[in-house]
């Protein structure tokens, strides 16, 4: 078995904090907070590379309609980028900090930018009353299937999670319609697993798998941002795995008490 890629430490502990252990659980965003690097970089990378070059049509979807979002965040995140040291962005080709170079094609946007950026990134359009999913790079999924989930409005893609009811999903749509460009929010979720494999895909009728007795704690800080152009919502989840054994004892106390 391959080690598993894990980072030392969880920047926040969610289930202790009321403002975000509450769903929907958002907070204010700052700037270009959202495109964090952590000491896992180079490893989350490695195997996005590996994943996206193997397994593409798993990791990567686009609906035609969502195109001209998925340019726009390309040009966000390349012009951001460029300031980020550690990133060397050329006309060309984008030299990663962890030394890769990537080509760069605007004609695969988000494919080229799932493999600069170590965060998961799926773009939401409205469409009548709701959200829905027109494109996506996903190559962490937490116990989802892209294919099901691609095309869906928000209530869709929540199937079957039993605590998003028609409140929910209704206070979730009201907090996507008043993003606004450079205003946006991120909130963070935490559960036990037993495998601290990243890419962890699994279809709405299979058999979910009890984590309970797990040794894994994997988080997601999820953000939400509005492109000024398009108006399309970027959803993006960067992926934290840490073994139980390094919370500290008041977090591992609280996290019991959560029963996540």
């Amino acid at each position: 078995m391959s080690q598993p890629i894990v980072q030392s430490r969880l920047p926040h502990h969610p289930w202790m904090d009321p403002r975000l252990s509450r769903l929907p659980g958002v907070m204010p965003l700052a700037g270009e907070d959202w495109l964090l690097q952590d000491e896992a970089y180079g490893p989350q990378m490695a195997e996005r590379d590996r994943l996206i070059a193997d397994q593409a049509d798993l990791v990567y979807r686009q609906l035609p309609e969502g195109r001209p979002a998925a340019e726009e965040l390309y040009d966000l995140v390349l012009a951001a980028l460029a300031g980020r040291a550690g990133f060397d962005i050329g006309p060309k080709t984008a030299t990663r900090p962890d030394g890769v170079q990537v080509t760069l094609d605007r004609t695969e946007p988000l494919k080229t930018l799932g493999r600069l950026v170590q965060q998961d990134l799926c773009l939401m359009e409205k469409a009548d009353a709701e959200h829905r999913l027109t494109g996506a790079v996903l190559c962490f999924p937490a116990s989802w299937h892209l294919h099901e989930k691609i095309g869906r409005p928000l209530i869709g893609i929540h199937k079957p999670v039993h605590s998003y009811d028609g409140d929910l999903a209704a206070r979730v749509q009201r907090m996507f319609d008043v993003i606004r460009p450079g205003m946006g929010l991120w909130r963070m979720n935490s559960l036990v697993y037993r495998d601290p494999t990243l890419h962890q895909p699994r279809r709405e009728d299979d058999p979910r798998i009890d984590r309970r007795g797990g040794g894994f704690l994997r988080a997601e800080r999820q953000c939400f941002i509005r492109l000024p152009q398009t108006q399309a919502v970027l959803f993006s989840i960067h992926t934290y795995v840490v073994p139980l054994d390094s919370l500290p004892a008041d977090a591992l106390a609280g996290l019991d008490e959560a029963r996540l």
